[in-house]
């Protein structure tokens, strides 16, 4: 019954539905098609539509997507919140730069791991610098 349907659809009101669309034979004929005519023929430019985006689609670019919804993938997961302190007074360098983006292998200092994470997700996120008054 539903070999049936299609094989009538494709070998008998396929070529019906092609014979009766109002084709012109040049591209300026285009441009002399009536309203309804355009309605008739947007069936088949819709497939037709449909049927090239699904041949190119393949060979565009893909988009970057986010690995994962959660920031933290990996430090002191084991604990409820990370928090890490650290005295002003112990600071050795003038300027130290710490992680805000979770994927530092140094964490909590700053290693540019934002760098590719920005790269990857499109965020923005950058290092938290301290920078130690000189008087």
């Amino acid at each position: 019954m539903v070999l049936e349907t299609i094989s009538r659809i494709i070998k008998v009101q396929l070529p019906a539905y092609l014979k009766r669309l109002p084709l012109p034979e040049t591209i300026g004929g285009f441009a002399r098609l009536t309203v309804s005519e355009w309605l008739r023929l947007l069936p088949l430019l819709g497939i037709l539509a449909l049927l090239g985006y699904l041949t190119i689609r393949p060979f565009l670019p893909k988009k970057k997507k986010q690995r994962d919804s959660l920031i933290n993938l990996k430090i002191q997961k084991e604990n409820p919140k990370v928090v890490n302190e650290i005295d002003i007074e112990d600071l050795n360098s003038a300027n130290v730069c710490y992680c805000r983006c979770w994927r530092s292998k140094t964490f909590p200092v700053c290693d540019k791991s934002h760098l590719k994470h920005n790269e990857l997700t499109g965020d923005n996120v950058g290092p938290l610098i301290l920078k130690k008054k000189i008087l």
